[in-house]
């Protein structure tokens, strides 16, 4: 082994500080590395999400040891990751799947370290020595990181797996994707009745709780909305996670649904809880269509800004469908609207009242007095609106409609912040 080059420990501390001034696109690239190769982390906002903050977080931690030679004895497992690697195991995702993407992260994060060092232009002997140390210090932080991930994720796994709510979530998991499901067998492994109506529920919280207070309250308000619909029986509540739950309602012959009940009560029962509902439907297929429903409209209330606390699908189905990719979605937007896809308060009026006079039927009078104005001002503001779009409202009628849909559901998520 040749001996440490003097000038190793500075250069490297010189690549990691200008890798560092750019993090988060350093991060980002990665996971969208990551995402692109192991297609078992995709589809799932909140796995994305935390995967984020794991790689944001295990990038600046190795930075941090290669600018200020930090001894690896003395670096702990990420909180971010950690609780990444928790919600791995509650997923059923498998081990090699999270030590793949762990491996393909490592090596684009040395892409952009190997990448770096080139463009310092250090002599050979110094650009070898660098590299060596980067190798040594990345490999040893993510062999180190890598075992306590794996010891975190069986001990999840193995606590998960014990747990009742965790069997049941895998009786369902196979009624959801088993196309010939025996019935008898089903509703008594289940204690729920499948030869019936079902309304499926999403329901989450934005933030992580302590031990499981989290679910206690899912299945809390799961149950106060069941009784609030008069439910003739128990709904089935499955967790996904710590902070997030599946759930049927059981209508029996029942097929309609009082959308301001099941509102009110998601309101008044836990303002930090956010629901989303899909639509009734009867014995198996209706157990899956109503829950994959419910699941899209979850996806597009989870981006949504502000974030709303109760979606049914019903209100949303065709930003729900459509919305598979909000970068698309908020593009197609910008390309509708044009500069009236800003977020400011004109725009929002014009919006508003745009929106209204196409649900009217393009009627003036009906358009004042929905929001209570002179006919004149809506001329004018349909005028206005027209003005800064560049085009008729009338023209383009039904992308218009649901461009402003999408725009009042998702709000500022798919603005602009200025005109260009």
């Amino acid at each position: 082994m040749p001996a440490e080059h003097p000038e190793a420990a500075k250069q490297l501390s010189v690549v990691a500080e200008n890798i560092g001034s750019h993090l988060s696109e350093v991060s980002h690239d990665i996971v969208e590395h990551v995402t692109a190769r192991v297609p078992e982390l995709r589809g799932d906002t909140t796995v994305i999400k935390i995967l984020q903050a794991s790689v944001a977080e295990n990038v600046a931690t190795v930075l941090h040891i290669f600018e200020n030679q930090i001894s690896l004895d003395n670096v702990e497992m990420p909180a971010a990751a950690f609780e990444y690697t928790r919600r791995l195991a509650q997923r059923d995702i498998p081990l090699s799947v999270m030590t793949r993407a762990h491996r393909i992260g490592h090596l684009r994060f040395l892409e952009w370290c190997l990448d770096e060092l080139d463009q310092q232009g250090a002599d050979y002997e110094l650009f070898t020595a660098t590299h060596r140390r980067i190798l040594q210090l990345s490999f040893g932080y993510n062999d180190r990181v890598a075992e306590r991930a794996t010891m975190v994720y069986q001990q999840e796994r193995d606590h998960w797996l014990l747990s009742q709510t965790a069997a049941r979530a895998a009786r369902v998991r196979d009624i959801l994707t088993e196309k010939d499901v025996d019935l008898n067998w089903a509703e008594p492994a289940l204690g729920y009745r499948l030869r019936q109506n079902h309304l499926g529920l999403v329901a989450w919280l934005p933030t992580l709780t302590s031990g499981g207070e989290g679910l206690a309250r899912l299945d809390r308000i799961t149950h106060e909305i069941g009784r609030e619909l008069d439910c003739p029986a128990r709904p089935l509540f499955v967790p996904r996670d710590a902070v997030l739950s599946w759930a049927w309602l059981p209508f029996g012959s029942r097929n309609d649904v009082s959308w301001k009940q099941l509102w009110n009560v998601v309101e008044r029962s836990d303002p930090s809880v956010r629901v989303c509902a899909g639509s009734v439907g009867y014995g198996i297929e209706g157990f899956r269509s109503t829950h994959r429903q419910a699941v899209r409209t979850q996806e597009l209330a989870a981006v949504a800004n502000p974030a709303p606390q109760f979606t049914d699908f019903s209100t949303v189905a065709p930003i729900a469908l459509m919305a598979t990719n909000v970068d698309d979605m908020r593009a197609w937007v910008w390309d509708v609207l044009g500069p009236l896809a800003v977020d400011d308060e004109n725009s929002s009026r014009l919006r508003e009242t745009v929106q209204i006079f196409l649900d009217t039927g393009c009627s003036y009078t009906a358009t004042a007095s929905a929001q209570i104005l002179h006919k004149n001002t809506v001329q004018y503001r349909i005028r206005k609106a027209e003005q800064i779009m560049g085009q008729s409202v009338q023209q383009g009628h039904s992308d218009l409609e649901v461009a402003l849909r999408a725009v009042q559901y998702l709000g500022s998520t798919l603005l602009r912040t200025s005109p260009e």
